[in-house]
């Protein structure tokens, strides 16, 4: 079962983000990194098929906010 957090980090890094999972294991994330004005994509696991990557893009871009925070 594949599912999906929103998860905001603001002790080693500073932004927000969403995390996959397919069961108990991470296999994706897309983070919004306040502090280094980037956002970046994160890949645990080989093969993952491109229309999933796509669906959890464009779901980050509906559910995190475009803005960088200083």
């Amino acid at each position: 079962m594949e599912r999906y957090v929103i998860f905001s980090d603001v002790s080693i890094r500073d932004g927000i983000g969403i995390e996959v999972y397919v069961g108990d294991e991470m296999v994706l994330e897309i983070f919004r990194d306040d502090a280094k004005k980037a956002r970046t994509i994160s890949l645990y696991k080989e093969d993952f098929p491109l229309n999933r990557l796509e669906y959890y893009i464009a779901l980050f871009n509906r559910e995190i906010p475009t803005d960088f925070i200083n």
